[in-house]
């Protein structure tokens, strides 16, 4: 066997039918404590009324008109959302005050399995990665010698970026901690995108394993934390999977700032919260995972969606899925909040944001299809998809919340009265609010929006661990910054994830693009193209509030403001920003001194494959000790059925055979022929036969 990857221990793992209506019962002892839902439920339904109450009251003067109705309803439907996150952050609130304070490590004994720490990657920054795949072999081969392996899990599909992970994989694989291997696949075919690569690790070497921990590209752990949630999912045999809650890390901009801030800050509240009411019934969020390896083999293989993309195909966001299909058959599925050591970079700029949001939105969207057919999931399940689906589809609800309330707006300034309505009244009729309760409305509402943020700079304030740093002012300071940045980019992003949704209903596919990471911004020119619509739909909306009435353009300010400077703040927020600038102190001051070993270490280790220079194309062909080496790392597994054939590799074969020379064998073939040629060892050595001769020996 290739000495990139261990032998295979196979483990089944079989489509499960999301119509399978019966629900396993949990495989030991764990109560789903529904009073803690009923708690969640009522709480944010008694809020959602109360507010929807006081809206009433403010449009119902004279009488409800059909746009009065209208706004109403939309408001509902939004207020809603909002009160049942302020309820599950209030939560959070009482279990940050009086609950367990977050720790890193159990003083259980050593692990009695073992795990892989699987690197799933996409045309990713072989840079990047891999220095994080070695620092945390070594972290782990020093800390907990012989029971973990590092399994780089590639499904990346540009040549270039193929052969610099092969050789950096070379330079890796000396570097590897002694008693934690490094190994590297790379898929020959790209089924089923990152749910497929992580199936086909399971279904091939998953009986190696007993827990496998995901990491994603961008993602750092501790070895504290990974070895307590090994100890956690060794002393209780029913739980198959925990997730953590990350914390950002890595920040250069000043977005990325204020999104490190956030998730210090607030993230640790809200994620406490989740954890509360979701019990043994949580989410699963792709990555920073630990899961039982026979469990998910049976329980969590994905089916195929009926119909075309985006709404159809394989399943986009699997993890929600894999996480209730899972519960479904009666593990139990946790969020490990006060647990440390886990973190991941966040994008650097609202476009590379955008462009994440994309792919996320089409995942959830899907998951209305999901819901539709799935049986025998949890309520709380349920509730999981049915927020992550809201989360997008909010978006558009409050765009049109905004023109519904400007219609009304118009009708109250242009539209004549009626004086002659069947009523026996003298005074003429037309809608009317009440401006005091309006003002009730407003500042309840926003009471409700920005107290979750309030709860998390308390809890640092009275509780503040080692994270926080500096005097209690700064922490506050830090808040009120980030709350205006957030303030400012919400309406950019309201409209980027509108557009999103449309696009996704009108059947247009995100595809699978690599998130960009470590960007130093875009040029003004990119920035100004990529806003240029959110521009002039808020001086649209803020010409036409003026239009109606000065008041009601400053009411709409809040939303619109941030949409009319949408270039300039991309432009600003991206551009990477010294740790002693003004504003980067603001807000990072208040946080953590120093990083974290495991990405102070990571980021260490990059410089050693900074300079690994993988060989071209060229090289490989006609140098047979390139081709020996390459051909040890190449997957010799090809998941064709039957009698069915490859179609790029068959075209290269064919290009091979009339074609003359090695320059124009090579220039005739396209990215995906190219990526086939690498994947097969054997069309290699036949051009490197075919050509012998007919180029330079290589320096």
């Amino acid at each position: 066997m290739s000495g990139s990857r261990p032998p295979e221990v196979p483990l089944d793992m079989p489509e499960q039918p999301l119509a399978w209506k019966v629900r396993a019962p949990l495989k030991s002892d764990g109560r789903s404590r529904y009073w803690r839902k009923i708690i969640l439920g009522g709480l944010s339904a008694a809020l959602t009324l109360w507010l929807s109450w006081l809206m009433f009251r403010v449009l119902n003067v004279m009488g409800m008109t059909g746009l009065e109705w209208a706004l109403l309803c939309l408001f509902v439907v939004n207020i809603g959302w909002i009160c049942m996150a302020f309820v599950s952050g209030t939560a959070g609130l009482i279990v940050s005050l009086f609950g367990d304070r977050r720790r890193d490590v159990s003083e259980a004994g050593p692990s009695t399995g073992r795990t892989a720490i699987v690197f799933p990657i996409y045309n990713e920054s072989v840079v990047d990665v891999f220095a994080t795949v070695q620092a945390t072999s070594q972290a782990l081969s020093k800390a907990a010698p012989g029971q973990f392996e590092c399994f780089i899990l590639s499904d990346t599909v540009s040549p270039d970026i193929a052969l610099q992970e092969e050789a950096g994989y070379l330079t890796l694989r000396k570097n590897a901690g002694e008693a934690c291997p490094i190994y590297y696949r790379r898929r020959t075919i790209n089924l089923a995108r990152k749910s497929g690569n992580v199936h086909d690790f399971v279904s091939r070497w998953g009986g190696r394993y007993d827990h496998l921990i995901v990491f994603d590209a961008d993602s750092y752990m501790s070895s504290d934390c990974i070895l307590e949630l090994v100890h956690r999912m060794e002393a209780d045999p029913g739980v198959g999977l925990i997730q953590t809650v990350p914390q950002l890390i890595g920040a250069k901009s000043l977005f990325a700032r204020a999104q490190e801030f956030a998730a210090s800050v607030y993230g640790p509240v809200l994620g406490r919260g989740i954890a509360w009411w979701s019990g043994n019934e949580g989410n699963y969020w792709g990555h920073n995972a630990i899961i039982r390896t026979q469990a998910f083999a049976q329980a969590a293989g994905l089916p195929i969606m009926p119909g075309r993309a985006p709404l159809g195909g394989h399943i986009l966001s699997h993890d929600f899925v894999e996480a209730a299909l899972l519960r479904r058959a009666g593990w139990k599925v946790q969020i490990a909040s006060d647990l440390g050591g886990s973190f991941e970079e966040g994008p650097q700029t609202i476009i590379d944001l955008t462009i994440r949001d994309r792919r996320w939105c089409q995942g959830n969207l899907q998951h209305t299809a999901v819901l539709a057919r799935a049986r025998g999931i949890t309520l709380t399940n349920r509730l999981h998809f049915s927020i992550g689906i809201f989360s997008y589809l909010a978006s558009p609800l409050w765009l049109v919340l905004i023109l519904v309330g400007m219609a009304l707006s118009l009708q109250n300034r242009f539209l004549k009265p009626e004086y002659f309505s069947g009523d026996p009244t003298l005074t003429p009729s037309w809608p009317v609010i009440d401006p005091a309760l309006a003002l009730s409305v407003f500042i309840a509402t926003m009471s409700v929006l920005l107290l979750p943020k309030a709860y998390g700079v308390f809890v640092k304030l009275v509780r503040p661990g080692k994270g926080l740093k500096g005097r209690p002012v700064s922490l506050i300071l830090g808040g009120l910054v980030e709350t205006v940045i957030s303030a400012l980019v919400a309406p950019i992003l309201m409209a980027a994830q509108t557009s999103s949704v449309l696009s996704i209903l009108t059947g247009q596919d995100s595809g699978w693009t690599p998130q960009q990471r470590g960007s130093d911004g875009y040029k003004i020119r990119d920035v100004a193209r990529r806003h240029a619509v959110t521009t002039v739909l808020g001086v649209v909306l803020t010409m036409t509030a003026w239009i109606i009435s000065p008041i009601f353009a400053a009411w709409l300010a809040p939303a619109t403001l941030g949409m009319i400077l949408s270039i300039p703040l991309s432009w600003a927020l991206g551009k990477e920003v010294s740790d002693d600038s003004f504003w980067a102190q603001l807000i990072s001051r208040p946080l953590r001194s120093e990083a974290p070993d495991c990405f102070s270490e990571a980021v260490a280790a990059r410089t050693v494959y900074e300079t690994v220079v993988p060989p071209g194309l060229s090289q490989l062909v006609s140098d047979d000790q390139y081709q020996r080496a390459h051909a040890d790392l190449v997957d010799p597994h090809w998941p064709l059925q039957g009698n069915a054939v490859h179609v790029p590799l068959a075209i290269a074969e064919a290009k091979l055979s009339r074609l003359p020379s090695l320059d124009a064998f090579l220039g005739a073939l396209d990215k995906k022929e190219t990526m086939a040629l690498l994947n097969s060892p054997e069309v290699l050595k036949r051009a490197s036969e075919r050509f012998s001769g007919k180029v330079l020996t290589p320096v």
